[in-house]
């Protein structure tokens, strides 16, 4: 019988599991959509936090769910794609190099302090990969749609001295990528822990 209800425990946990990575992974997707211009960026650089319903899995589920949630927030964007699905590539991989780390960091040393270092290591692990993503991956279908030199032109209208794009992913993408993850994680220290219980499913129903 123990067995038994070993099992049942066990899969009532997976279904808890899932179900959780699937709410994260809607509402990851949904922020995907709420995009927000940065006035000391290029027109086309947006702000969005869809990386914090991730950072959120990759805590209390672990960082494996935090990749899935990543992963699934962006095939469901990949059906509205005008990258061609390189930029859901990209923000895959960015997210992926944000959330991992900080899960990893967390899962090993429970505690705000673990949870705030990891995501900070993840932050700035996003902010240097995000240079080389846009770079070699993402900027080369750009030009396809806006020519080089045009987006060279835009953020040179911002810092005139910047003389390459490499530079101004350097200058520009980096520094913003970085912010961006630090946003998400002052959230996630905000909201986390009330949440805790219900993303572990620990959480009690209070009797009448």
């Amino acid at each position: 019988m123990s067995t038994i209800k070993t099992t049942v425990i066990r899969k009532q946990k997976d279904i808890q599991k899932l179900t959780m990575i699937a709410m994260l992974s809607a509402i990851a997707f949904v922020l995907m959509f709420f995009e927000l211009s940065v006035p000391i960026m290029p027109w086309f650089i947006k702000m969005d936090l869809s990386e914090l319903p991730a950072l959120i899995g990759a805590f209390s589920l672990g960082p494996i769910s935090g990749v899935v949630i990543c992963f699934v927030k962006n095939l469901l964007h990949v059906f509205m794609s005008n990258t061609g699905s390189v930029g859901e590539f990209s923000n895959f991989i960015l997210g992926v190099s944000f959330v991992v780390p900080a899960g990893l960091i967390y899962q090993k040393w429970k505690g705000r302090k673990s949870a705030i270092v990891g995501a900070f290591i993840g932050a700035i692990l996003m902010s240097i990969i995000s240079i080389f993503s846009n770079y070699f991956i993402v900027y080369p279908v750009y030009y396809y749609m806006i020519s080089e030199e045009a987006i060279l032109a835009a953020y040179q209208a911002i810092f005139p001295n910047v003389k390459n794009i490499f530079e101004c992913l350097i200058i520009f993408n980096a520094p913003f990528t970085f912010i961006k993850g630090i946003f998400s994680v002052i959230l996630t220290v905000i909201i986390y822990k009330p949440l805790s219980p219900f993303l572990k499913g620990t959480y009690r129903r209070s009797k009448c």
